[in-house]
């Protein structure tokens, strides 16, 4: 026991000390670079339009009160007079139920592959695991013959099935590598005290499995919020039901020489994802190394 503490406590030799300063260095380093583009976004999008023509973004920075360089009308035009208000509830009306119903959805098909009986299961499986390499491209020109055959283009329902049929698969196969690492001991307890499946799905699976369902939820909602694709080909631009990827879009091509609007509008865009993963980071980790390792 001593001879651990005195290794622990041994001090770090120079070529220890000096790797660990130059790591931390390189990742502060890139981390400043990552950061830099997006903090002058941030700058750009409180600037009046002549001191973004006159100067720089960092000219802000290094002269905070500067007359003339501050200013909300950026966010007040974006929010207003562009519909980008608007286009935010829209892109919360569709992000939250293409998030809650695949994960749902996978959540019992995941608990059935793992610990229930029945025909076919390990085709199913495989089937799933498949699901994943095919691009959704190839299914986006029959499935909008399909949504104009039956109503279903332009409407929240039809983008609501679409992104839960594009990350069902994905979210199926993390769930899976979680629950199925559920301890056998659990569920035969919970079988001899006579529950029944849904008993035990409730009340045993869904409550360990919560830093895989926050994982899968954290990709499925930046992957929706951020999607322009589905979103311009199943909802299209039309002001009523445009999220704000296509909103945005619309503005860079009507707005590019005003692009200080474009400024308050793309970090418009950026504020929701941020708020989801910082809110749920503490479950990524744990989520993306679920049945990495069997236990």
């Amino acid at each position: 026991m001593a001879d651990t503490l005195a290794l622990q406590r041994r001090k770090k030799t120079p070529e220890e000390i000096a790797r660990r300063v130059a790591l931390n260095v390189a990742v502060i380093t890139i981390v400043v670079i990552w950061t830099i583009p997006t903090f002058g976004l941030l700058v750009s999008s409180f600037r009046t339009p002549q001191a973004i023509n006159t100067t720089g973004w960092w000219t802000a920075v290094f002269q905070p009160f500067s007359q003339g360089f501050w200013t909300l009308d950026n966010y007040i035009s974006v929010l207003t007079e562009d519909q980008m208000g608007n286009a935010f509830l829209n892109s919360l009306l569709v992000t939250i139920p293409a998030t809650v119903i695949p994960i749902t959805i996978a959540a019992f098909a995941a608990y059935a592959l793992s610990w229930m009986e029945f025909l076919g299961r390990r085709l199913m499986f495989i089937l799933v695991v498949g699901l994943m390499v095919v691009p959704l491209q190839t299914s986006l020109l029959p499935l909008f013959r399909l949504y104009n055959d039956t109503g279903l283009a332009g409407t929240y329902l039809g983008i609501w099935l679409a992104h839960t049929g594009f990350g069902l698969p994905l979210a199926t196969y993390l769930l899976y590598g979680y629950i199925s690492q559920i301890p056998k001991d659990l569920i035969e307890a919970a079988e001899v005290d006579g529950t029944t499946p849904m008993t035990k799905f409730v009340y045993l699976v869904l409550p360990v499995s919560v830093p895989a369902i926050a994982s899968f939820a954290i990709f499925q909602f930046l992957w929706v919020w951020n999607d322009l694709l589905v979103a311009l080909i199943f909802l299209g631009t039309s002001v009523d039901v445009a999220v704000v990827t296509t909103r945005l879009s619309e503005l860079v091509g009507s707005r590019g020489q005003a692009w200080y609007v474009l400024t308050s509008g793309a970090f418009l865009t950026m504020i929701m994802p941020l708020i989801v993963f910082f809110g749920l980071q503490r479950y990524f980790v744990r989520g993306m190394m679920a049945g990495s390792v069997k236990g």
